[in-house]
């Protein structure tokens, strides 16, 4: 029993796990401290897309069901708390009896019942009893054990609060990722239009030449092939636009109409958050804050399993009046009152508590692991997106370099197609691989544009103030795409 009450005595194991302990000094990235901001979003100087987020984050089921969950968890820790103060309630009690006399022998036996003067012995008798009472019940916390309880249920709260910040990021999170989708797709599809309207006068220009036998009729076939696969390739880059429209739509818990507005162009890459020191995510980051709140909470419940070994004192009391007449109850020579307590010591219970112990501790070290896996997962997260913010840049840049030289590719191949040197086959050839790398710029811009998203939510949102960045308002980007030659 002594060992039992020294392991129950015993403070709870706070402390976090060994590797939060040890973190890295930096991230690879490099990067100095600075306080997040939860709306990150206006990073991007776009208004339309701060403005979606700001409807999304107020209308999502998601967040909807975190904040329930938040009163959830306040409530059950004004619970907790509740169990530690004394309980007091007043009550007002009345009865009425009547008791049969023929049971209790001789009529004549009974003091005062019956007489000698003829009178008829009554054979039952009526009372009558009122007691109005105030009544004290305390169960004394000697040990912490609904202390421990309590502190429980508070970093449950934390925990539930962190969750709601984590889900109002993941909700904006994916209205970003959804929005810059859509824009890339309309601006697939302006591509693809000019493309078409490109493709198409050089077929009429290359038709004419096979007409009148300046180039072979296959030429012109060649031409008409590739204009009509631009035309199919522009009809699925809208089928694309139509989709992620409606994909966005629902996520505003909008109608699915189809007829969301965005920019017209992708926005320019703000600047990198400065991305602080790895031991900052332990606080700033909403799951992993949210994880080790979890993790306290468990060490808490554990002490207080451990507690419920040692004996418990329960005090009550009780103070009113009471009479056998109703009037008598304001009366203050009627008064009563009554106090008790009581020291319990668990000793036998089939081994319950033992296993409620053994309970507690196995969800700790669970807790403790989930841990340590939400907070490797950030540290990966955030080692990731900051290493392939610079390779996507660094992509981005080859990808417009190509794209130009692809561009004068077209014009030359054009013109000496048309001086009888090159074949038709190289114009087509250089046509493609302009239409492929104009694209391909696009479709980097977005990526780089996701991984800055991916950057804010491993981060645990956004740095620096808002108001210096640069608004947006969907005209010329800062990375402009070579345009296709004017024949």
């Amino acid at each position: 029993m002594c060992c039992a009450a020294s392991a129950a005595c015993a403070s709870p194991n706070l402390e976090p796990p060994e590797i939060a302990r040890n973190l890295p000094p930096a991230f690879a990235g490099g990067g100095v401290s600075a306080q997040p901001d939860d709306d990150w979003w206006n990073r991007f100087g776009d208004p339309r897309l701060a403005a979606l987020i700001e409807e999304a984050v107020s209308e999502s089921p998601q967040v909807g069901q975190a904040l329930a969950r938040v009163e959830q968890a306040r409530a059950q820790g004004s619970i907790q708390r509740a169990d530690q103060l004394p309980q007091v309630s007043a009550g007002l009690n009345a009865s009425r009896a009547q008791q049969t006399l023929g049971g209790l022998g001789p009529i004549g036996a009974i003091p005062g019942v019956g007489g000698g003067d003829g009178a008829e012995a009554p054979t039952s008798f009526t009372t009558e009893n009122y007691d109005l009472s105030v009544n004290v019940s305390w169960e004394t916390d000697l040990f912490g054990a609904l202390r421990a309880r309590s502190a429980a249920a508070r970093e449950e709260f934390l925990a539930s609060e962190a969750n709601l910040r984590a889900a109002r990021q993941a909700v904006a999170a994916q209205v970003a990722r959804s929005y810059f989708a859509l824009v890339e797709a309309r601006a697939q599809v302006a591509l693809s239009e000019e493309v078409v309207e490109t493709f198409g006068e050089i077929a009429r220009q290359v038709g004419n030449r096979a007409d009148v036998g300046i180039a072979p009729p296959n030429d012109k076939l060649l031409a008409i092939s590739n204009l009509e696969s631009a035309r199919a390739g522009l009809q699925q880059r809208r089928e694309a636009v139509e989709r992620l429209t409606r994909q966005l739509e629902l996520l505003l818990r909008d109608y699915p109409s189809g007829t969301q507005a965005t920019t017209a162009l992708l926005p320019p890459i703000p600047e990198p958050p400065p991305t602080g020191l790895p031991v900052d995510l332990l606080t700033r980051r909403p799951d992993v804050a949210a994880s080790m709140f979890q993790l306290r909470a468990a060490g808490f419940r554990t002490a207080a399993a451990q507690r419920s070994l040692l004996p418990s004192l329960n005090l009550t009391g009780s103070a009113g009046t009471a009479s056998n007449e109703l009037g008598d109850l304001l009366d203050g020579d009627f008064f009563v009152w009554s106090i008790a307590g009581r020291l319990l010591q668990p000793i036998f219970q089939g081994g319950r508590l033992r296993a409620q112990v053994r309970l507690a501790e196995g969800q700790q070290d669970e807790a403790s692991e989930r841990f340590v896996e939400t907070l490797l997962t950030a540290l990966s997260e955030v080692e990731t997106a900051l290493a392939v913010d610079d390779d996507l840049a660094a992509r981005e840049a080859a990808l417009v370099a190509a794209a130009e030289a692809s561009q004068q590719s077209v014009d030359i191949s054009f013109n000496r197609y048309r001086a009888g040197i090159d074949p038709f086959l190289t114009v087509l050839q250089s046509q493609q691989g302009a239409l492929d790398a104009r694209s391909a710029v696009i479709a980097t811009r977005r990526a780089r544009l996701e991984n800055r998203v991916a950057l804010h939510l491993a981060l645990g949102g956004g740095f620096g103030s808002p108001a210096a960045t640069p608004q947006f308002t969907g005209g010329a980007s800062t990375a402009q795409v070579p345009q296709d030659y004017d024949q």
